[in-house]
């Protein structure tokens, strides 16, 4: 996170999307900003633990809600209902609790993207949507 924090440009016109392990990656990087971004996307996301036995290294223990909802203007999540690591609506439900913004449930899409389960997305045509929808 501190090289994601230092190398990178953030301003009123920023938009970061994040695939999977990359949305914690994102809700640090907002909670640790000093401005107010456009947008962040979150795509198959998660804020707890996905095994019972590993850690995830990329979680933090506690975020702060507050800063990171107050640093970001529109906030999506995109989960599907069947996603086999985890990242599946009740995981979207539980970031959308806690920060609101919009929350997408995609029926039947898996991960969005492994391609352990085939799924190698080429295109991604909501994404690229809510993107423009932040004008």
């Amino acid at each position: 996170m501190p090289f994601v924090l230092k190398h990178g440009t953030y301003d009123n016109e920023s938009v970061l999307v994040g695939h999977s392990a990359g949305c914690p990656l994102i809700l640090s990087v907002l909670e640790n900003l000093n401005v107010k971004i456009k947008g962040a996307v979150l795509v198959a996301g998660f804020i707890e633990n996905l095994s019972k036995v590993d850690k995830e290294p990329i979680l933090q223990k506690t975020y702060n809600w507050r800063k990171i909802k107050n640093n970001v203007e529109n906030l999506f999540f995109i989960n599907s209902d069947n996603d086999p690591w985890g990242c599946d609506d009740k995981a979207g439900r539980k970031m959308f609790d806690k920060l609101g913004g919009n929350l997408i449930i995609r029926h039947g899409e898996g991960h969005m993207g492994s391609d352990k389960f085939n799924q190698p997305y080429k295109k991604f045509p909501l994404l690229l949507k809510i993107i423009e929808s932040f004008g």
